[in-house]
């Protein structure tokens, strides 16, 4: 299983980034199941997932705070209010 890197992560949408969020983190909640009951043959697997979700998360957050330039647009909220 092969984690995003944090180039591809920033190339999606919001919504894309909204979704990928909402299907690592269900990856992530059956893989601790898994655990739980002896059925997860590799337990990398959460540390991956868990750090996949966060990275995620720290763009979506960067981007709503205005310091992260939004897909497709290449300047920041923040750059453009500046310029108003």
């Amino acid at each position: 299983m092969k984690s995003m890197k944090i180039g591809e992560i920033r190339d999606r949408s919001d919504d894309e980034l909204k979704e990928l969020a909402r299907q690592t983190s269900d990856e992530l909640f059956k893989a601790r199941l898994k655990r739980f009951t002896n059925q997860l043959e590799n337990t990398m697997t959460i540390r991956a997932k868990r750090r996949e979700l966060a990275r995620i998360r720290t763009i979506m957050t960067a981007r709503a705070r205005g310091s992260e330039p939004h897909k497709g647009t290449g300047t920041t909220q923040a750059s453009e209010a500046k310029e108003q």
